[in-house]
């Protein structure tokens, strides 16, 4: 499974769900587990974004669907990113050209 970073900002229409009905977060969490996405931990943030998700995914194609899934529901935008576990990244990095990944 791969790791994600999930940066979500509420539109002025989810601010008004989020405002109306707080526990939409706790549905919109088991609708993430159900297309096989595990919530590893969730912050409410300060500034420019509203939350962060750390995920873990099967694969991209699973996150990029949880991300136009999010962003169709009208009340957020998400940006998605992939976490590469360091110890990953630098065993990676002293690899010598032209060995494989």
């Amino acid at each position: 499974m791969a790791t994600y970073l999930t940066l979500l900002t509420l539109t002025a229409e989810g601010r008004k769900k989020m405002e109306e009905y707080p526990e939409m977060l706790k549905e919109i969490n088991k609708e993430v587990e159900y297309m096989g996405v595990k919530i590893l931990a969730q912050y409410a943030l300060l500034g420019q974004y509203d939350f962060v998700n750390i995920l873990e995914a099967p694969n991209d194609e699973v996150a990029a669907k949880l991300a136009i899934h999010l962003s169709t529901r009208g009340g957020f935008q998400t940006l998605t990113l992939t976490a590469i576990p360091l110890e990953d990244l630098v065993a990676t990095l002293k690899k010598k050209p032209g060995q494989p990944f």
